[in-house]
């Protein structure tokens, strides 16, 4: 069985996943976005999970939370962000989120079991029973993330960042962490500022990639890796200590939904970005960075991705590539495959945010309005995803293909266009095949005979003509 990105159902809209394992089941936190939404969150938690031996099967595990189950919002009007959770040492599971508003408290809900109904346990407080926030001179609390350490000790990470100059000094924004007792609530340490935010970090390696938002913590050979989301809002970047609570070093980018490699010359934006959220996780002894992207031209429907990450001797990160694979773990094979997985795409123009107003760009959406998971008993009725808008001189590329014995592909589109399809394979820029396309209004099948060409390589689908097509699938024989 092949696998691919994005790794959940194409209908479904996980951002800010935060992986855990428990025992033998990687469980996958996050927001809950919906096709089409006008807010980031507009939906319930719910939670995914996979044997750590076949992360290739995700299973819905159904509503965790609702944030109406919060009693500062009974109504369920207001949405609930990025969550993190961790097992308490009462063998019990601590949710922890933000609700959306100026600077909100933290909400801590509980379960006994990782993917269970979470029902709501209290608001983060002092020894006082004050509102961490929510006192005169408080650090915003935003993207809460929780980590317990070897000694028992634990840490509650939060905050949110200026991105411009001009955003700072508006409100008390920063980095931060304090110790929590063992009721997994109150504060016993004020917290602590952490990374530096933008302003704070010339000449250093900082420098660019300064603290946004996004903050999570997981230790590895001693040392504490700390994620987070810099300025730059599409890149996961992370810092490390000896330390849980002080003296971090810039460390490294992560993953960049942009498709922009750090560390490599001439960098293009490959596909339209967004804001980026995500951690890492071990499981079964490979590191993941998991993180999202953007979808249907707007910040407000996006889609939990996944890389293998590899691990350089001094113990940092290589930066991810982002890829069509997911969790296949080698180079997709030949098959049948949503067009819609495309780690690279693109117009003329180089591409811009995901927003309504960006440059022509071909974008991934879905043709149906958003459901819930549990209203789709039948795959075939779920919603279907496809690219839509191409262009004379769009593209889209995936990352990557074994192309050993490949004799055929097809396309299937539709929409008025006129032109061609040039099939080729980016590595040598080698030309393979061109793929005749005619308007049509309904989804038709276009196909074209490959020159032999053998080995891994990125398949790379660049439309000349008139007019604008879709594309909902592309198969390989």
């Amino acid at each position: 069985m092949q696998s691919y990105n994005p790794y959940l159902p194409l209908w479904e809209y996980i951002p800010d996943g935060e992986p855990h394992v428990f025992g033998d089941r990687v469980y996958l936190y996050g927001s809950h976005d919906g096709f089409g939404g006008n807010k980031y969150c507009m939906n319930d938690y719910v939670c995914w999970s996979a044997n750590v031996h076949d992360l290739k099967e995700w299973r819905y595990e159904g509503i965790i939370y609702r944030s109406s189950q919060d009693p500062r919002m009974p109504d369920g009007n207001r949405q609930i962000w990025a969550p993190d959770v961790a097992r308490g040492k009462d063998g019990r599971y601590y949710l922890y989120y933000c609700p959306d508003g100026d600077g909100e408290a933290i909400g801590v809900a509980v379960c006994n079991e990782p993917a269970g109904q979470y029902q709501f346990y209290g608001i983060v407080q002092d020894k006082k029973g004050q509102w961490i926030g929510k006192r005169e001179g408080d650090i915003w609390q935003f993207d809460p993330g929780v980590f317990i350490d070897e000694d028992s000790k634990i840490y509650l990470y939060s905050g949110n960042g200026p991105k411009t100059e001009k955003d700072i000094g508006k409100t008390p924004k920063n980095s931060c962490v304090m110790e929590l007792s063992d009721d997994m609530l109150t504060v016993i340490e004020e917290p602590r500022i952490l990374l530096p935010i933008f302003g704070e970090a010339p000449d250093t390696a900082f420098e660019g990639h300064e603290f946004f938002e996004a903050s999570s913590v997981r230790k590895i050979n001693g040392k504490y890796y700390l994620i987070y989301l810099s300025v730059r809002s599409r890149e996961l970047c992370y810092a490390i200590s000896e330390k849980p609570d002080r003296e971090y070093r810039y460390a490294g980018v992560l993953s960049d939904n942009s498709g922009v490699i750090e560390e490599q010359d001439k960098n293009r934006i490959q596909i339209m970005w967004g804001n980026n959220h995500g951690s890492i996780e071990q499981i079964n002894g490979k590191w993941y960075v998991f993180y999202h992207r953007p979808t249907n031209k707007t910040q407000f429907s996006r889609q939990a991705c996944v890389e293998e990450l590899v691990m350089l001797p001094d113990g940092r990160f290589q930066q991810a590539e982002m890829t069509s694979q997911g969790f296949n773990g080698a180079p997709l094979e030949k098959g049948t495959y949503p067009a819609s997985i495309a780690c690279i795409l693109h117009g003329k123009l180089e591409p811009e945010i995901s927003r309504p107003d960006s440059n022509a760009q071909p974008y991934v959406t879905q043709d149906a309005p958003d459901k819930n998971p549990d209203e789709i008993q039948d795959e075939n009725a779920a919603p279907k995803q496809y690219i839509t808008c191409i262009e004379d001189g769009g593209c889209a590329g995936y990352k990557y293909f074994q192309f050993d014995d490949l004799k055929k592909i097809t396309i299937t589109t539709r929409g008025c266009a006129k032109g061609e399809i040039c099939v080729r394979i980016q590595e040598n820029d080698k030309e393979i095949g061109r793929i005749l396309v005619t308007p049509s209004e309904d989804w038709e099948k276009n196909q074209t005979d490959i020159k032999e060409w053998r080995g891994i390589g990125t398949l790379m689908l660049e439309y000349y003509g008139r007019g604008m097509l879709d594309m909902l699938e592309i198969s390989l024989e």
